[in-house]
């Protein structure tokens, strides 16, 4: 008499990720976020660690903490007027209080009395969300999404001159990532993305944990 096999072993499936999730590469007491500008711009913001007075400190500007995501949106630094790709360290206390001071940039009637309510609270509001499809390394939308935040008025004026501890070039990494990806290389392409794991985001996220 044979011996009853024993079960084949499974692997535990991965957990699911939530529809709306932040994640980013993050410390203690910074977390770190990705722009990309023009040469006249971003080469000097890489030099000196901050933005140059040539930085419009008036103007609303989007901050956004997926690498993957930025290079979908300048192209891998290639777009005009994005040409150098840079990630910014700034202090989680600030990234923080914008999240809790942030509205939606769109209308949603399960958060909002109604589209009234909703404007009066966008123009009150220094800092916008936005939660956009996540991209894999080829740039294809994910069934997920992630933060994009939108920064104006003080909020603005606080990132480029308080919350911003570092800032540091990143193109030629931009640049490597994407030739690997060009060549078939992409488990060596993977190997390079910087780290982002869970963010925890403050109580009141606006739009977390709700389904688009």
């Amino acid at each position: 008499m044979h011996p009853t096999p024993a079960p084949a072993a499974t692997a535990t499936p991965a957990p699911a990720e939530p529809l709306r999730r932040v994640r980013a590469r993050y410390t203690e007491a910074t977390v770190t976020v990705y722009q990309a500008y023009a040469p006249a711009l971003g080469v000097p913001a890489a030099r000196d660690g901050r933005f140059p007075a040539a930085w419009k400190r008036e103007r609303m500007t989007w901050i956004k903490p997926s690498f993957l995501w930025m290079m979908y949106r300048c192209g891998w630094g290639a777009k005009a007027d994005q040409e150098t790709v840079l990630a910014i360290e700034i202090e989680r206390a600030g990234f923080d209080r914008a999240l809790e001071s942030a509205c939606l940039s769109h209308y949603d009637s399960a958060v909002h009395a109604d589209r009234g309510a909703w404007k009066q609270q966008l123009r009150n509001a220094p800092v916008r969300v936005q939660w956009d499809p996540e991209r894999d390394l080829r740039l294809t939308a994910l069934p997920y999404r992630s933060l994009q935040l939108g920064l104006s008025g003080e909020a603005s004026r606080q990132y480029a001159d308080e919350w911003t501890v570092g800032i540091t070039e990143v193109t030629p990494l931009a640049h490597e990532i994407h030739a690997l990806m060009r060549s078939g290389e992409t488990a060596a392409a993977a190997a390079l993305l910087p780290q982002e794991r869970p963010y925890p985001a403050p109580e009141g996220t606006p739009g977390l944990g709700r389904v688009s």
